[in-house]
C-alpha cells in the first residue's frame, strides 16, 4: 500500500468520514454522544438505563445506526434524536493547522460525507479550522437517513454530488465502510487507530487494514494529506 501521490494524482474527489477520522478518535466525542443515545432512548421508549443500552447497541449492530433502528421499529422523528444526542462539548477537537494547509494544497473538491448531523460536523470543522476548505456536508440527513455502510446512503451521495467514483478518494476509520466506494471505483484510505485507543472498540468492526477493499491505510489523516499535498507541489 504505497502512499505516494501518482497513486492520487488522478483524484477530483476528496471524501472524508467526519468522526475517529477527521479528527483524532483520542478526543473522544463519541463517548458523550454515547451517553446522551442512551439517555434519549431511556426517555423515549421509557426504560431504565441497562435496557436503553442493550437496545442501542443492537440497533447500531441490526441497523447501521442506531437512529435508523429507533426510526424502523418505534417510528421516531429523527429531527428530535439528531438534535439531542449531538448537543455536546466539542472542545476536546484541537485545532489542526496542518490538516488545514493540507486540505487547502490539495487540488479538487473535498466533501463530508457523515452519519451524523450537518451542526454536528460544522462545529468539527470550526474546531479543527477547516470549515473553509470543504465544499460540502453530507449528512445522515442528505442521505435520506439511510446510514453508511447501506448502498443507498453512497447512491444518494453521488446522485447529490455527482461527482465521478473513478476519480475519487475515500477516507473512512471503519473498514466496512469502505466496501461499496471500492466497488464503486474509488480509491480507498483507512484511517486505523489502535483498537485500544478507539472509543467505539466494543461495538465495531473497525479493520486491520488488510481487507482487499483497502488501498491504503493510515494512522495520522493530517501527516498522510500533507505528503501527499507536499509531493503534489
Amino acid at each position: 500500500m504505497k502512499n505516494g501521490f501518482s497513486h492520487f494524482s488522478h483524484i477530483e474527489s476528496w471524501i472524508f468520514d467526519l468522526d475517529n477520522t477527521l479528527y483524532p478518535a483520542r478526543c473522544n466525542l463519541f463517548a458523550q454522544i454515547d451517553v446522551r443515545m442512551g439517555a434519549f432512548i431511556a426517555d423515549y421508549l421509557q426504560v431504565d438505563t441497562a435496557e436503553a443500552r442493550r437496545i442501542q447497541k443492537q440497533y447500531f449492530r441490526d441497523y447501521g445506526t442506531t437512529l435508523n433502528g429507533l426510526m424502523q421499529v418505534h417510528g421516531l422523528d429523527p429531527n428530535l434524536f439528531l438534535e439531542f444526542v449531538h448537543d455536546i462539548d466539542h472542545s476536546p477537537v484541537p485545532r489542526d493547522p496542518k490538516l488545514a494547509a493540507a486540505l487547502a494544497a490539495l487540488p479538487g473538491r473535498k466533501i463530508i460525507f457523515t452519519n451524523g448531523s450537518r451542526s454536528h460536523a460544522e462545529k468539527v470543522m470550526e474546531r479543527l479550522g477547516v470549515a473553509g476548505h470543504f465544499d460540502m456536508v453530507h449528512d445522515i440527513v442528505a442521505s435520506g437517513f439511510e446510514p453508511k455502510p447501506n448502498q443507498a446512503a453512497y447512491q444518494r451521495f453521488l446522485a447529490r454530488t455527482g461527482l465521478d467514483p473513478q476519480k475519487a478518494v475515500f477516507f473512512e476509520d471503519i473498514a466496512r465502510n469502505l466496501e461499496i466506494p471500492f466497488a464503486l471505483g474509488m480509491t480507498t484510505v483507512l484511517v486505523r487507530c489502535p483498537k485500544d485507543r478507539h472509543p467505539e472498540k466494543p461495538h465495531l468492526a473497525l479493520g486491520t487494514g488488510e481487507e482487499p477493499y483497502v488501498h491504503h491505510v493510515t494512522e495520522d489523516l493530517s501527516h498522510f494529506l500533507w505528503t501527499l499535498a507536499e509531493q503534489a507541489c
